[in-house]
């Protein structure tokens, strides 16, 4: 279900800036991120630790103000709409968002009651996602109890409770064994089929960008350097060489 007005982006920022003061230091986070992602889009932000990713993401989903620049999300200021944009999307934090005393089907009725769905619509809602993620069986199960990636697959159906046309993942597959990761990765991919939702998501993973995203953002000191598809990114660097020497045949039979 798509909400976004009048053809607009799903996600527009103009000069987008966040600034922190450490002492007597200014720590210029974002240095004016200015991009566009497009309804419907699956687009990938990248960058070393510290780069800024995570601080652009909390400043669209409105839990951190900018310090200056503009954001749109669907169509709504993040600054003047913060309740029509958080309505609007979906923020699956690094950390595990559901309580761990907590069942996890009570969870997710819990989260449906919160965005001002009547109950029983919350309950139905609820048994849709645990049903799409293959968290059925574990409905009574207390959150503490469940495995990494079901904790992850339960952290997605948080965010979809209210069918949000746009989706953020900040490093959702981050501790993840290769099996999880690859799992949670179809879970994520077939809802997005089925419900068109836009997604936008933060890695360490350059393998998963290149598979997933159909655009890939590099941000690096907290401005974009790079804003492409992956083919076109990797294209780019094709036909550099890297010349390696070795003091002796058997130190280049050692590298080798």
């Amino acid at each position: 279900m798509s909400r976004i007005n009048d053809g607009r982006p799903m996600i527009e920022t103009k000069a987008l800036t966040k600034h922190f003061a450490q002492g007597k230091k200014l720590v210029e986070a974002v240095k004016g991120v200015t991009l566009d992602v497009a309804e419907g889009e699956l687009v990938a932000l990248l960058g070393p630790n510290g780069a800024g990713k995570s601080t652009t993401l909390r400043m669209l989903t409105t839990l951190l103000e900018p310090t200056s620049g503009t954001a749109r999300i669907a169509g709504f200021d993040i600054a003047a709409a913060r309740n029509e944009v958080r309505s609007s999307l979906g923020y699956v934090g690094q950390g595990n968002g559901a309580g761990h005393n907590q069942r996890v089907r009570d969870e997710l009725v819990t989260q449906g009651l919160c965005y001002g769905m009547p109950k029983g619509d919350s309950q139905v809602r609820a048994d849709e996602l645990l049903r799409d993620l293959e968290l059925t069986e574990l409905g009574t199960r207390k959150v503490s109890t469940l495995s990494g990636g079901q904790r992850r697959r339960l952290d997605i159906a948080l965010g979809l409770v209210h069918r949000p046309p746009l989706l953020f993942l900040d490093e959702p597959t981050t501790g993840m064994d290769p099996q999880s990761r690859a799992n949670l990765w179809d879970h994520i991919l077939r809802l997005r089929r089925e419900m068109g939702t836009t997604i936008v998501l933060t890695t360490h993973y350059l393998e998963e960008a290149d598979s997933m995203a159909e655009r890939v953002i590099v941000i690096d000191e907290g401005t974009v350097i790079a804003d492409n598809t992956a083919a076109a990114l990797k294209a780019d660097l094709a036909g550099d060489h890297l010349l390696l020497t070795f003091d002796s045949a058997e130190a280049a039979g050692i590298a080798a």
